[in-house]
């Protein structure tokens, strides 16, 4: 198996998958193309964030979770965080820019229109 990390960034991805799949049984899988397998992990510098993905935000629920009416929306569209840093959290205000150019990340909001 083959491992792709970045201990750079403190939120990363690792990527596992073969590096060459096996050779099918004869007369098995002719003319089809092979499948690998990719797990996508999310994962924490646990010295600069704590623990997880989220920093500090509502860290005294057990989970935090969010419901939103798309009819209540007062704009017709609305930037959701997904990464956490938000200081309007869970509306975004593009805390992911600077999130994404210390870490390497990619994050973006999640857009909901009405």
């Amino acid at each position: 198996m083959a491992t792709l990390f970045s201990a750079a960034a403190a939120t990363s991805c690792r990527l596992t998958f073969p590096l060459a799949a096996p050779a099918p049984a004869p007369g098995v899988g002719r003319g089809r193309a092979r499948r690998g397998t990719v797990a996508v992990r999310a994962e924490a510098d646990t010295a600069a964030a704590g623990s997880g993905i989220n920093p500090a935000i509502r860290k005294e629920e057990a989970k935090v979770v969010d419901t939103v009416l798309a009819g209540e929306l007062s704009k017709p569209l609305t930037p959701y965080c997904r990464c956490w840093r938000s200081g309007t959290f869970p509306l975004c205000d593009g805390s992911h820019v600077k999130h994404n150019k210390a870490t390497g990340d990619n994050v973006g909001p999640l857009l909901v229109k009405k």
